[in-house]
């Protein structure tokens, strides 16, 4: 996954600021679609929701050493 690696190669501070974007991003989407103007951006929440995900699953990988 294209993402993913570009995620995987950024150190912890840049991708704390890239997830305070993206939930920027979200919260801005979410009032588009709740004011009935963001129709056609549906399938952006669902995409900034995952890259979300993906990079809290990241810092935590980080933050939890394997055993």
């Amino acid at each position: 996954m294209k993402a993913m690696k570009e995620l995987r190669e950024l150190q912890t501070p840049e991708l704390n600021s890239r997830l305070q974007e993206f939930k920027k991003e979200l919260l801005k989407l979410q009032i588009e679609v709740g004011a009935g103007t963001g129709t056609a951006s549906s399938g952006k929440v669902k995409r900034t929701r995952k890259n979300i995900a993906r990079v809290l699953t990241l810092l935590n990988e980080r933050e939890v050493p394997r055993q």
